[in-house]
């Protein structure tokens, strides 16, 4: 069953990349003169997308018969799970509206995102008790779901800006879109990077004494850069940790985050060199032919129907399962903070949007920004900063 699980998920991630050039050719073929051959370049491509999306959902329905329990309780199990969701998403939204662009750039997001979530453990491991409640499903479902709905107001402002930013002036709108093309890249150096030092077969292990004067020993699968207090090399030719880390911090984790810095930034480099222009410019014909003022609305109402599902998972059944758990609702954890900002976020964008009129750049900007916020909360809250809801 779990091979099975496996091979599913391969499928859909394969088809995502197929559709993802399907739409390119419709979007490429988007005008009067050939109507018919964007009809077929569009169909196409949502019967790919359709069966990389049963196919990813095979792979979710298979793993929790074998798990016997929902998969989403590490990091690999709810990044599949949001990924799939962000291509649930974006095929009810194409199915309203009916634009190539938008899968032309949600599917990538999805793509990244299952291929991020591949660099972590796929093992089935049994649940500790405080993550044996139904209450636990319901509230990580339902808060993925709603991030998934909000990723698609991102991708239409970001498309919507791509459209409307002049790339051949020097103006801050420039340098920001490029640098959300920079953020996107890192991911990609966290895959390179993991896939790299796995292929060398990295492993260094060291010892320390914690608080209590209990020895223990952890094992690096990238070359340290970050270490507990007093860490001893167990392997010959291992690196010293640079830094000392505070027990907030999780240094192997933070070790494996710098060193996907270092290679997405390499790979940037890279790119610019060899496209010799910025990456926001090379994909802004992708986007010339969007309707600027469907992207707005779009993005505007992702907003409206994922704020209120994203608002019952992320903080109503959170809470929930926080008592049921640890006997109160509220805690202050590192990621019970980070999921009450991007609340507080988006309801600001609604504020904004109802009361103050911000319409097409604000408002694509604020759904960029929102987004970037979550990925925030998905990465660097979950592999950085220690606390009750960080994934092993």
């Amino acid at each position: 069953m779990v091979s099975l699980s496996s091979n599913l998920l391969f499928i859909a991630f394969v088809a995502y990349l197929i559709g993802t050039f399907l739409f390119g050719g419709a979007v490429r073929s988007s005008s009067s003169e050939s109507t018919k051959s964007y009809a077929r370049w569009g169909k196409m491509a949502i019967i790919v997308t359709i069966i990389g999306f049963v196919s990813n959902l095979g792979y979710f329905i298979t793993r929790w018969i074998a798990a016997g329990h929902a998969p989403v309780s590490n990091l690999f199990e709810f990044t599949t799970a949001f990924g799939m969701m962000v291509v649930g998403a974006f095929i009810l939204i194409y199915f309203i509206y009916k634009t190539p662009a938008l899968g032309l750039f949600a599917l990538p997001i999805a793509v990244l995102i299952i291929a991020y979530a591949s660099m972590f453990p796929k093992e089935i491991t049994p649940l500790i008790p405080a993550l044996k409640s139904y209450w636990l499903t319901i509230h990580v479902i339902t808060a993925a779901l709603g991030e998934s709905i909000l990723a698609i107001s991102a991708v239409a402002g970001f498309i919507w800006l791509l459209k409307n930013i002049d790339m051949t002036k020097k103006t801050k709108q420039r340098f920001w879109i490029e640098a959300v093309m920079y953020l996107l890249i890192l991911v990609v150096g966290f895959v390179v990077a993991q896939t790299s030092f796995a292929i060398a077969d990295y492993k260094a292990e060291y010892s320390y004494v914690s608080k209590d004067e209990t020895e223990h020993t952890i094992e690096y699968n990238m070359p340290a850069l970050f270490g507990m207090n007093q860490s001893v090399a167990l392997t010959e030719n291992a690196f010293e940790p640079l830094a000392e880390m505070p027990p907030l911090v999780n240094a192997k984790k933070l070790t494996t985050v710098t060193w996907a810095i270092l290679f997405g930034t390499v790979i940037y480099l890279l790119l610019r060199l060899i496209l010799r222009k910025r990456l926001a410019a090379v994909l802004q014909p992708l986007a010339k032919k969007a309707n600027s003022q469907l992207m707005d609305e779009i993005g505007y109402r992702a907003v409206l129907i994922g704020f209120p599902v994203f608002t019952l998972g992320a903080l109503i059944f959170a809470m929930i399962w926080a008592h049921e758990a640890w006997s109160r609702f509220w805690g202050w954890d590192p990621k019970e903070v980070w999921a009450l900002i991007t609340w507080l976020f988006y309801a600001l964008f609604l504020h904004l949007r109802l009361s103050k009129g911000w319409q097409g750049e604000k408002s694509a900007w604020i759904a960029l920004i929102g987004f970037i916020i979550i990925m925030f909360n998905l990465i660097a809250v979950n592999l950085i900063i220690a606390g009750l809801h960080s994934y092993a």
